[in-house]
């Protein structure tokens, strides 16, 4: 995710997206998230927006969607979409990282079909664990990293802890104490 693919690659990407959502509905998938009005949501890595779009209907006019991506197709198609469907509450950022969002402002973060993509997950996980509030969620899905590789991964560092998995997505919580690297020590236990 340094770079953005090449533009045919990511026509391709969407298309396949595209049909995929014909049977996994992205609205499913956000439900089991736990998605409700009025939320702040990062879709990180947002490709062609079928997440961004369906997220911003479920949070309504009193939530928003920040849609990242590092591609300037993903982001001219999110917001051509959000204007045809009349959404106001998506914004989006072209970035490979760094959302420019300020501390602890985000409920929800989607880390959809991407983290096989990253070639400084520490970095990322850094600008998540910022972005997330104390109580936020950051929801995972990749088909591309094997099942028994997901918790170690999303775990590793310390930025994130495990919560549960539903029926496709899994959930990890900000740590409560310092992560290693940080600078940040853990405060002591009573």
């Amino acid at each position: 995710m340094d770079k953005p693919m090449p533009d045919l690659m990511f026509k391709v990407m969407s298309s396949i997206l595209g049909f995929r959502d014909i049977f996994a509905s992205a609205e499913k998938r956000l439900m089991e998230v736990g998605l409700r009005p009025g939320q702040y949501v990062l879709d990180y890595g947002c490709g062609p927006g079928n997440y961004s779009i369906c997220a911003a209907q479920m949070v309504g006019n009193s939530g928003k969607i920040y849609a990242l991506d590092i591609h300037p197709l993903a982001v001219q198609r999110v917001q051509e979409t959000a204007s045809k469907m009349g959404l106001t509450n998506i914004e989006t950022i072209r970035s490979d990282c760094a959302t420019g969002l300020p501390d602890k402002t985000i409920d929800i973060v989607l880390l959809y079909g991407v983290s096989h993509l990253v070639s400084n997950p520490c970095r990322v996980f850094t600008e998540l664990r910022r972005v997330l509030k104390p109580t936020g969620i950051l929801s995972f899905y990749n088909p591309h990293v094997r099942k028994n590789r997901i918790i170690a991964h999303m775990t590793q560092g310390g930025f994130f802890r495990y919560l549960e998995k539903g029926k496709t997505a899994y959930r990890f919580a900000v740590t409560v104490h310092g992560f290693k690297g940080s600078g940040v020590q853990d405060s002591p236990k009573s």
